[in-house]
């Protein structure tokens, strides 16, 4: 695949490849692009098998070092935010030998006092004479793990499936971060249907809408908070977002009732639950309807099985291991533990229902956050909710919620109404001890609930 990029990009000429805010770029400046910075590489002393850090999120620039990056073989570290934390974490896990910091330019700078990579850490991409791909976890629960991926498993996987002939080359959304594996994967995407990544300057509920108004887009990748974002601030009625077909969703479970609220907001759209994760790669899915929350992974590339109702998978873009964590999220015979609880219908489709660290123990008993904010948003009085457990010296823990309401609403109303919305619905356990009334439900840059775990 390595030898063949190139070429593909000169054969694909001067259709546009990407929309860097207003400026249009073709396959042709992107080939010429990936060399000029293929050259500077080398200039540098940027050496094959180096590993290198890449800072900057989704622009023309940054696409073309990274295939450049690819195709020197290096080990590439996509960094959206690099800050001193990021960097000391990267530093002592990776041992990069070089930085790339993509903003209007392209600057490479050696690392002070670099140590050579980790004794055997990159030694199957050596032997090999890959290139390789470190992501890191949001870090939600400490230190982020920094997860090493053969990179050229990634890019075959993807750009070595045939394009259906005929098929039309769409506009794609670059919506997930440039750090993501979701958004690697519309990258590729993209290019392996010789398609345009639109890349956005904020992604904010307004301008989004206003890309697809504007490309015509009909693909948009997404997650479920941010299409309550734009549900709840009108922003699809704002704009005509009437070239959209495909909405996929992910990076976090759907609550049914907020799926209810987007169908009824695009009832011409189809919508497809994704599923993916760092470590093993994203699987091809296919959704029981627009309006079940049940989904199967349908991909040659992937198994999975439930195990004391956990999924776990295996893929062929299985990650190497963890450069700073032990791999115990890995079974004996190699299955990767999801840490999502899920439910399988007789069809063989499957639900998420929440993440085992999510989990609220109260006196024993098990509270999953998903159940009950399902349940919250189909009141009149809930725009957007957030559950989790904290501490309590008495039954381990107590179940919260913050929420954004609809309209005016004092605290004690609030309170008030939760508790008599839930109660018949829900098992008195489960009914949130605390209720806070927020302006907005907190939410991490890669548009997930930013849960505080128990």
């Amino acid at each position: 695949m390595r030898t063949e990029l190139l070429d593909r990009l000169d054969e694909l000429d001067i259709r546009t490849a990407v929309v860097d805010g207003d400026v249009p770029y073709t396959y042709r400046d992107l080939a010429d692009q990936i060399r000029r910075l293929g050259q500077d590489l080398e200039s540098h002393g940027v050496r094959p098998h180096d590993v290198v850090v890449l800072n900057g999120d989704f622009s023309f620039l940054s696409i073309a070092a990274l295939f450049a990056l690819y195709l020197n073989r290096n080990t590439v570290i996509p960094v959206v935010t690099l800050t001193e934390a990021t960097l000391g974490t990267i530093t002592e896990s990776c041992s990069p030998q070089h930085i790339v910091r993509v903003t209007e330019d392209v600057n490479i700078e050696a690392v002070a006092g670099a140590a050579s990579a980790s004794a055997g850490s990159y030694d199957r991409l050596v032997e090999a004479g890959a290139s390789g791909l470190v992501l890191l976890s949001s870090g939600s629960t400490g230190v982020p793990k920094a997860i090493l991926h053969n990179l050229d498993a990634l890019v075959e996987e993807k750009l070595g499936k045939r394009v259906r002939p005929g098929a039309k080359a769409p506009n794609i959304l670059m919506f997930l971060l440039f750090d993501h594996i979701g958004g690697l994967n519309s990258l590729l995407g993209a290019m392996r249907l010789g398609g345009t990544a639109i890349v956005p300057r904020r992604r904010t509920p307004d301008e989004i809408c206003a890309l697809i108004e504007k490309h015509g887009i009909r693909l948009l990748p997404t997650s479920p908070t941010f299409l309550n974002l734009i549900l709840i601030g009108n922003y699809h009625e704002e704009h005509d977002l009437g070239s959209l077909r495909l909405i996929t969703y992910g990076t976090e479970p759907m609550p049914e009732e907020l799926l209810k609220r987007v169908n009824a907001a695009f009832p011409r759209v189809r919508l497809l639950q994704t599923f993916g994760t760092s470590e093993t790669g994203i699987s091809t899915t296919t959704s029981e309807s627009s309006r079940s929350t049940f989904f199967k992974i349908a991909d040659d590339n992937v198994q999975y099985r439930i195990v004391d109702g956990e999924l776990q998978l295996k893929s062929s873009t299985q990650f190497l291991g963890y450069l700073n964590y032990p791999s115990d999220s890995l079974t004996e015979d190699a299955w990767f533990r999801t840490g999502d609880l899920v439910e399988e219908n007789a069809d063989g489709f499957i639900k998420i229902k929440g993440r085992s660290k999510e989990i609220i123990n109260v006196g024993g008993e098990k509270v999953l956050p998903l159940e009950l904010e399902s349940i919250l948003l189909s009141s009149p009085l809930v725009d957007d909710c957030m559950v989790y457990g904290k501490p309590n010296s008495i039954t381990g823990q107590s179940v919260c919620v913050d929420i954004m309401p609809r309209g005016e609403v004092t605290r004690a109303e609030l309170r008030k109404h939760v508790v008599e919305f839930l109660t018949g619905k829900v098992d008195q356990f489960k009914i949130p001890s605390k209720v806070n009334l927020v302006d907005a439900v907190t939410v991490s840059e890669r548009f997930k609930k930013k849960r505080i775990l128990p």
